[in-house]
This record gives C-alpha cells, structure tokens and sequence, in this order.
C-alpha cells in the first residue's frame, strides 16, 4: 500500500515579511538553507518506502513557483491542484483524497494513504520524522486518522494543543482525547508539565477513503463543494483547475475543527523531530545557529557589542552597534526592525500596507514567471528599467501595450524578437526599439540565460498594460 504526499502550499506567511509576500510566501523561501521550505519538505520524504509523488495544493497565483521550484531539485508531482480561493485544509485535503481515489480503483488491498503535510514547517531530524511515520503507518491502514502531536519543549501559547489518552505510558500511538484551542501560559505549563498533551502540528495520515468517509459524516457540505468544483476540473500541464464558482461555495474549515475534533477515530503519533511551523521571525531565530553572544546573522554583517539578535541580509551590507533582542532583516526594497518580543505584530504592518495598496505587500522587486524572471532595478516619471532574464528555450507572450514603449539591449545570450511583423535575432549588445501598440514577441531560443535591459517608457506603467494573444502558460 502506497503513501501519497499531500503538500498543502497556500497561505501568505506575512509574519515573516519583508521576505515573504503574498506572491511569494514563505513556503518558497530559501529560510534555513539553499534550498526553499517547499523544497525540504518533498526532499525530506526521501528514504521512506513506497511513497508515490506528491499531490500539493496551491494557489493559482503560486502555480508556476510550485512547478519550478519542483523541477530545480528534480522531482515531479502527480497533481498540482490549484485553488481559485483559499477555503482552509479541510476542502484542501478533499481535493487531494478526490484526485487520489479517482485514479485508484480503491479496495481494501489498494486504498492510498495520505500524508498530509504543510509545505512551511521545518524538521531537523529526519530520521525521527520518518519513525514517526513508520509508527504512524499501521494505524492508518487500519482506519484510524493519524495526526502527529509535536512533543512540548516549552509551554507555549501560540500552538494548538492534543491531550492524549495515555493509557499506556509506553504506548506509540494514543487516541486523541481532545483537541484544545491556544491557552494562556498557566494552562501551558500545566498541559506541559502533566505529560499528556502535544503541539497540534497539523500534519496527518489517513486512508483517502476514511478521510472522505469522515467528512461526508461531519462536514457534507464541505465534501459536496469539492465534489462539484471535481467534476468539472480542468487539467492544464501539471495543473489541475477546479471549478471555481462551485470551489467559492465551499465552506473555509480546518481539518481539526471539520473531522478530527468529531471523529472517534483519532489517535495521536508523538514527534520529537526539531520541527517548527516558523510561524514569525523569532521562531525563525530560535533554531538558526547562534554565536557567542545569541546572535544569527546571514549574509552581508558587522556587528559590535550586539547580543541575542537575528540579522539577515540578502544583499546590503547590515551593522549593528550596541544593540540586543532584536530582528534586523532587509531585501531590496524592505527594511524591517523588530524587537524580539514584538515580531508578531509584523502582520500589522502588512495590514497597513495592504490599507495602503503599497507594492511591498504582494511582490518583490524581482519577480518570478515561468519563463524567468525580472528585477525592476529604477523607475521614476513616465519611466522604469528592468533587468530581464529568459530561461533557455522560454518566450514570453505575443503581446502588445497601449500607453509604453520598450527598448531592448540584450546583455548575455541570444534573443528572438517578434518586433510588429519583423522578426529579428539579437546578440550581446544589440537592441531594438518597440513602439507603443506594436504587437511584439521575446524569446530565448539558446541553450543558456537570456539577460537583458528593457527601458519603458509612457504615461501608464503597470503590469496590467498588457494586452496577450497567444500564450505558453495559458494565461491569454
């Protein structure tokens, strides 16, 4: 019997801006290593046996970072099931056990097991990791719906927690008691201190068939959503669309508050693995590699006489000078000062950004497509230049704009331009002009990055002054 993968890849992460944005989460960011969180998460998978590839769910604005991010180290999904809007893990999770038993002719002897895990969190050890799910696997074949309870190292009030019932202190596997909302720090410290309860970390294992089984019982009117946005699903490369008045009808439920809190069948699997749901820039500190004095740096720093502070530079240089306790981190257009205490408060600013309609909630200044990317490196009145990379064998859209120009100058590589009706190859230092209107083309057909300058120029400026007849990744 096979285990298949639930990634769950939605969510913003905005406790942890600047570096993480609404287009760009967390779950993409390179936050502990050179590889992103996303990344850890399917890599970390490897060495268990008969794991099958995975399923994720994301947002549909987030497709083409899944897919590469997926490709750069190598593995492939078996669906990549896109959510016109977030309607929480619950109708998540459907979709996944929907797909899944779909394509199996399901029976006793073949009923996939999902491994429902989110794409942000963080696990040091993997071999515990995989004990645990080894540990976890028997029961869910059995009918039982897994969830692992993360096993206390503090009493902390920012996590859900799961009293088990230990009958047997020496027992693998508990039933779940309860389920128990964030309590205040004197409940902390006695679920802590009585032994008997974990973190909720949010990850489970189950049968598709139980799961779906469960939440037809306690949730129909999630089940019959998913069911309905199903039926009329469109797949466009790795990318499974889902119907999306029928998914919007859907009601925004958890896992927890829709099945696992009602069913009679949870039991809970303990994990002592390092993890953490890095849920802001503190949590982020406490397991980053520390020096003499409690600092984590990354990146460009100087400090002096500076203590218990985390400081992340991704490409100015930071100093810091008689200063303790607090979160410094910079991108490149985004300086954030926190004290320690505070960092969850960063959220507010993200709300008032969003008050604002400011840029820096939403985008960085570099910006991933699935043919490359750009890097709006200086703009000001009427214009803004862009450095412009395309991956080999990449175009973007025959397309046309009614309020810029554009200029070209190809930097490294060989680019294929559609230039009205005039196609037109350019080499290192060559350029050429593209009027306002003219319906226009830039392709990579080389076999190594396309860099190059683009200079706009106009009365209106935006992203959305693009007008798309024909498109590789669907999006005319």
């Amino acid at each position: 019997m096979s285990i298949t993968p639930v990634i769950m890849s939605g969510g913003s992460g905005s406790r942890l801006w600047p570096q993480s944005r609404s287009l760009y989460p967390k779950q993409f960011l390179p936050l502990v290593d050179e590889n992103t969180m996303l990344q850890n998460t399917i890599s970390r998978l490897e060495g268990l046996d008969a794991v099958a590839s995975p399923v994720v769910i994301a947002n549909e604005e987030h497709r083409f970072l899944v897919a590469e991010q997926l490709r750069q180290i190598g593995k492939s999904a078996d669906a990549i099931i896109l959510e016109p809007v977030g309607r929480n893990t619950a109708p998540a999770v459907a979709l996944a056990a929907l797909k899944i038993t779909s394509e199996h002719s399901c029976s006793e002897d073949n009923d996939p097991v999902l491994l429902v895990l989110a794409a942000d969190h963080v696990i040091l050890d993997i071999e515990a990791f995989h004990y645990a799910i080894a540990t976890a696997l028997s029961s869910a074949q059995d009918g039982k719906l897994v969830t692992f309870g993360i096993v206390p190292t503090s009493a902390e009030t920012g996590y859900g927690y799961i009293q088990a019932d230990r009958q047997d202190v020496n027992s693998a596997v508990m039933p779940v008691k309860q389920f128990v909302e964030k309590p205040d720090l004197a409940t902390a410290n006695q679920y802590v201190e009585s032994g008997n309860y974990f973190w909720n970390s949010g990850m489970f294992m189950f049968k598709a068939s139980r799961y779906l089984e469960e939440l037809n019982q306690f949730g129909p009117d999630i089940l019959s959503a998913c069911q309905k946005a199903m039926a009329v699903q469109n797949t466009d490369l790795d990318f499974v669309r889902l119907d999306e008045e029928a998914f919007k009808a859907c009601p925004d439920d958890s896992i927890d508050y829709a099945v696992m809190e009602k069913t009679t069948d949870a039991v809970v699997v303990p994990l002592d693995a390092g993890w953490s749901d890095v849920g802001s820039w503190s949590s982020l500190a406490d397991i980053s590699a520390k020096d003499a004095q409690g600092n984590s740096t990354i990146g460009d720093t100087l400090l002096h006489d500076t203590h218990n502070t985390y400081v992340r530079s991704d490409k100015k240089l930071i100093a810091t000078v008689g200063v303790e306790n607090l979160v410094i981190t910079e991108t490149d257009d985004a300086i954030l000062v926190a004290h320690k205490d505070k960092v969850q408060d960063v959220k507010k600013v993200v709300e008032k950004l969003k008050e604002q309609d400011r840029s820096e909630v939403k985008l960085h200044r570099k910006v991933y497509r699935p043919w490359g990317s750009y890097d709006s490196i200086d703009q000001g009145e009427r214009f803004q230049v862009k450095r412009i990379t395309v991956k080999p064998g990449a175009q973007l859209s025959l397309q046309k704009h009614y309020h810029r120009a554009e200029h070209w100058i190809v930097v490294k590589g060989t680019a294929l331009v559609t230039n009205g009706d005039e196609p037109i190859l350019l080499t290192e230092n060559q350029s050429t002009y593209i009027s306002v209107g003219v319906v226009h083309r830039l392709e990579n057909p080389g076999k190594f990055d396309l860099e190059m300058i683009e200079v706009q120029s106009g009365s209106y400026l935006g992203e959305d002054d693009i007008v798309r007849f024909e498109d590789t990744y669907g999006r005319s």
